[in-house]
């Protein structure tokens, strides 16, 4: 076997992941035990408490160079991700007079439209951008975040501030800018070492930091009091709470929190799980985590170069992914760009 067919696995799907992509069907993922039901408004609650370092480690162990990094150049990483995208957030509201995310997609010649759902229904998907200046918002997603936002306890968590489809159309005009500005954002610009023959240098972007600012930029323009990253377990809870719940372990973990003991509830919201009757299935309990999903020309490793032609007018866009432990995502779903070949 070729080097190449070797390493082929570990980079496809190359970006599966933040706010909606699934695969297939509920049938044939891992057999998970099953977790105790917890509130909405209190996993909401409890992930106030993860700070920016929390979040940027969760990020991170979604991008498969995480090994690369030691714990404090994550965070140094973070936080120039974070800066990057407060920046961007005040030039563009500076530029055009307004931080409202609907006014700035008008002004900035960007084509949003609001279909049901994906032309594909394997797929679950929030909101996803596409080059050079389309933004899709689902609305049967953003519904069901709504029906999510009136449970107990979650409004007054999350506040009047927060309103869906603003965050999501926020975060995918970060993509537009962050493409349109490829050649000195910092979420393209910096970059790590990978290794490759001599006298051959390769050198990749880190997926995660497109999506840590993106995240920050959503935020600042829409002047939330917290992380969106609560929106990866609060989209998700309306299509599975279980899956809600694991990934509300899993980010709780990450941070270093304790997540607090569960409450009783009353029974759930009845959810199709077969798909039948023209429901749509839920997704299966693996699917755990959110992140988005970008994949562009000349992004790939050098050994997966002949990929590029497929991949080119690949979407960006805010998908449901399964569990990557195969490892860290990897194998199953990874986030953001895997390498650029650079022969400096």
């Amino acid at each position: 076997m070729s080097f190449k067919e070797k390493v082929k696995p570990y980079f496809e799907p190359i970006a599966d992941g933040l706010f909606g992509k699934q695969r297939g069907s509920s049938r044939g993922g891992p057999q998970l035990a099953p977790v105790a039901p917890r509130p909405i408004g209190q996993m909401m609650e409890d992930l106030l408490r993860v700070d920016e370092e929390g979040w940027g480690t969760y990020a991170f162990s979604r991008d498969p160079l995480n090994r690369k990094f030691t714990p404090e150049k994550r965070l140094e990483l973070t936080q120039k991700a974070n800066a990057c995208g407060r920046e961007y957030a005040q030039k563009i509201s500076q530029q055009y007079g307004t931080s409202d995310p609907t006014e700035l997609a008008k002004k900035m010649g960007m084509l949003v439209e609001y279909p049901e759902m994906p032309k594909s229904a394997a797929r679950v998907l929030f909101a996803e951008y596409k080059a050079p200046n389309h933004i899709y918002l689902y609305m049967d997603a953003v519904r069901k975040a709504r029906t999510t936002l009136i449970e107990p306890g979650v409004k007054a968590v999350l506040t009047p501030k927060l309103d869906i489809g603003s965050l999501l159309l926020a975060h995918e005009l970060f993509h537009y800018v962050e493409e349109t500005n490829k050649k000195e954002i910092f979420t393209r610009t910096e970059k790590v070492e990978l290794w490759a023959p001599k006298p051959l240098h390769n050198r990749s972007t880190i997926g995660c930091l497109g999506e840590i600012a993106a995240m920050e930029f959503a935020r600042t323009l829409t002047d939330l009091p917290y992380s969106p990253y609560l929106m990866d377990v609060f989209l998700v809870y309306g299509y599975s709470q279980d899956a809600a719940v694991r990934l509300y372990e899993e980010i709780m973990g990450l941070a270093g929190q304790r997540p607090s003991a569960p409450q009783t509830l009353g029974p759930r919201r009845g959810k199709k799980q077969s798909g039948r009757d023209g429901e749509r299935p839920a997704p299966h309990p693996s699917l755990l985590y959110l992140s988005s999903q970008r994949r562009d020309d000349g992004d790939l490793h050098a050994v997966l170069r002949d990929r590029q032609r497929a991949l080119r007018h690949a979407a960006r866009g805010l998908v449901a992914v399964h569990d990557p432990r195969v490892p860290h995502g990897v194998e199953l779903a990874v986030v953001g760009h895997v390498g650029q070949c650079d022969g400096s």
